[in-house]
């Protein structure tokens, strides 16, 4: 079996981590690859009043279909390099009202 060794991905007792690197200002929302030890993302919002925060957990709850309740930014709000926690318990919530 094929395994990929992700750094940015980090098991908690309350879901996972995501370490990301954020890009504010692109010309689309993507994901580009890895920054360093992190996931990279640019993001059309700009680091202004909390614009690429909060866009950037509407596109990885559109990347992931998950709801935006269940992504929260536990750290980095006013850098570029965030940890981001995706909830089991609502990922799960979400897929069983289906």
């Amino acid at each position: 079996m094929f395994l990929v060794k992700m750094p940015f991905i980090q098991k908690n007792s309350n879901g996972i981590i995501l370490k990301v690197f954020v890009q504010p200002r692109s010309s689309k929302n993507m994901i580009a690859g890895q920054h360093a030890d992190a996931l990279k993302i640019k993001l059309k919002a700009p680091p202004v009043d909390g614009a690429a925060n909060k866009m950037c957990i509407q596109y990885l709850a559109k990347c992931l279909k998950v709801p935006k309740s269940a992504i929260e930014i536990v750290s980095g709000h006013k850098s570029r390099t965030k940890r981001v926690l995706l909830r089991y318990k609502d990922i799960t919530n979400a897929a069983g009202a289906e």
